[in-house]
């Protein structure tokens, strides 16, 4: 075995990896909306996935175009706390919550653009170990910070300590195009009070700063004795200098730049204005005040309002915190995806911000909350949260969609055979899937299901082949061009011959290449298996497999991969 090169977090089942299915994707249309007219700048093309937040990722990951192009990931997965929600089992074995996460931080960071990031909100219960799977999956130099949330102001006194923060890791695909990119956020009211215009200057409002500085690398041009517009004279105070040589001074003196105050007799200061700061706004901090962004209490008022006869999440993120998440990492146009999506709150605020969106939820809220508030968000009836700071009036639209059922199931007999729901279409798009192709099936030429470049193509059919067939095939595609044929079955001896085809059969060219008939990745704790008791001595409790006791690997996992 292989010695370690690098630090990483062990835990029981790390080595264990699902093989999972690359699902396509059913619209529902009777859940889809969009806004009954449109206006320049709306966006239509933003998804709702209902299904297992896993397959649905492994399904945005083979496609070309999310795969590499989401700009900001927000999730706020299940904190692992052990206490009971009612939409979510949140409490999940250690070792297996570190699992799950790993498996969808993965594909999260597939499908991140060069310059995206990735915000994760967590408590202090998993932060620390999640950080260092975070690292092991992004890279330690792509950490870019560990923002503090303050998300209630008021004190729990039945605790030994009032826990008022969560936690924001923030990575980035790659660090220094995330630098590049980032936006400053503006300047606050408590910034703006700030600057005052007490000599009525005609360059605006200013603030002042100290002229001097610490002496330790100035230069002897910098210590001299000013005289004050009262004739008073001055030194820099004991280990300061002044800020500029003594002409320099003069300079900015002459320009309007130094404040003396009122009377002309105070020590001199700098004017900084602005009109100068406005644009260039100010640098994100760590941490972030209520104030600022609100609390999980504000959250939950908001949405009970919004949707009054609907229960609610215990807590809720506040619109203006995921404002402050997607201001920083994106532009409008950007696109924004959430996996976890619980209440839909980043999809509101992304649509409200003019950003593209997709979001995955499971649970059954998907349809019973996420919906309406996104319906009255295009509708422009839903004045709370960050609408009015975001000027948002309505329109827009989305699409809902659910993840298809498996490819493969068992016939009477025991063997693998394509679903029965599958139709010609459906079949072609999930072999392109599998096969790493771009679905776009050609109004022109019946045999070009997708393509994986400009000259490479895919064709896909459930009939048997003809050697006749795939010479006329072979003829169509010319020499310059090559062809993936997935068929039932072919005739062999004549496709040897055929340098631009390659030919797989179905299903068998994909049969072993996932977990079959696999729907549910959620980890919940009704789906742990039960600890077996054991008489030998020494040898730890483990979950059986197939009735067999795995003394080897202290395996936590089920055969199919179910925690």
């Amino acid at each position: 075995m292989a010695a370690k090169t690098k630090l990483e977090l062990t835990w029981i089942g790390k080595d264990i990896r699902p093989r999972l299915e690359p699902r396509i994707l059913i619209e529902e249309p009777e859940l889809s909306y969009h806004a009954k007219a449109r206006r320049d700048g709306d966006i239509f093309d933003n998804l709702l996935i209902h299904g297992d937040n896993l397959l649905a990722l492994k399904a945005l990951e083979t496609d070309p175009t999310v795969r590499g192009k989401v700009k900001c990931i927000f999730i706020d997965p299940p904190y692992n706390t052990g206490s009971a929600f009612e939409h979510y089992d949140d409490g999940l074995e250690h070792s297996i919550w570190l699992g799950m996460m790993r498996e969808r931080l993965e594909i999260l960071r597939n499908i991140l653009s060069d310059d995206g990031s990735i915000w994760i909100t967590i408590d202090d219960n998993e932060v620390h170990y999640l950080k260092v799977v975070c690292d092991e999956v992004f890279g330690r130099g792509n950490f870019v910070a560990n923002a503090v949330w303050e998300k209630r102001k008021s004190r729990e006194n039945r605790r030994v300590f009032s826990f008022n923060h969560d936690h924001i890791l923030i990575y980035a695909l790659n660090k220094p195009s995330f630098e590049r990119v980032r936006n400053p956020l503006g300047l606050s009211q408590e910034v703006l009070s700030r600057y005052k215009n007490p000599d009525s200057d005609p360059r605006g409002p200013w603030q002042s700063v100290s002229a001097n500085a610490q002496a330790g690398h100035a230069t002897a041009s910098q210590f001299y004795t000013l005289t004050l517009p009262s004739g008073r004279r001055v030194d820099p105070p004991k280990g300061r200098c002044w800020l500029y040589t003594k002409e320099k001074m003069q300079a900015e003196i002459d320009a309007g730049n130094i404040w003396f105050g009122a009377n002309g007799d105070n020590a001199p200061r700098l004017k900084k204005f602005l009109k100068d700061y406005e644009e260039k706004g100010l640098t994100p901090e760590t941490i972030w005040f209520a104030e600022d962004v609100a609390t999980n209490d504000e959250a939950k008022k908001s949405l009970l309002q919004l949707l009054p006869d609907r229960s609610v999440f215990d807590n809720p993120k506040p619109e203006q915190l995921i404002q402050r998440i997607i201001h920083i990492a994106t532009n409008p146009g950007d696109l924004v995806l959430d996996s976890f999506a619980g209440s839909g709150t980043t999809g509101a605020v992304a649509h409200k911000m003019g950003r593209r969106w997709i979001m995955v939820e499971l649970g059954d809220h998907a349809k019973t909350h996420i919906v309406p508030r996104l319906q009255k968000v295009i509708d422009g009836t839903d004045k709370g949260g960050v609408t009015e700071a975001t000027g948002w009036k309505g329109g827009g639209g989305y699409r809902f969609a659910r993840l298809a059922p498996s490819l493969l199931e068992k016939d009477a007999w025991g063997n693998w055979v394509i679903r029965k729901e599958y139709n010609p279409a459906m079949l072609a798009e999930a072999m392109c899937k599998h096969f790493n192709y771009t679905y776009a099936p050609s109004n022109e030429h019946f045999w070009m299901h997708g393509h994986s470049s400009e000259t490479s193509y895919i064709y896909v059919t459930t009939n048997s082949l003809t050697g006749e067939q795939l010479r006329a095939l072979s003829e169509e595609v010319g020499e310059h061009r090559s062809l993936l044929i997935c068929c039932k079955a072919f005739e062999e001896q004549s496709a040897r011959a055929l340098n631009n085809l390659t030919i797989r059969k179905i299903p068998g060219a994909v049969l072993d290449r996932c977990e079959w008939g696999k729907d549910d990745y959620s980890l919940k704790i009704s789906a742990l298996p039960m600890m077996q008791e054991d008489d030998e001595d020494d040898v730890p409790l483990v979950p059986r497999r197939n009735g067999k006791k795995d003394v080897s690997t202290g395996d936590l996992f089920a055969d199919d991969g179910e925690a």
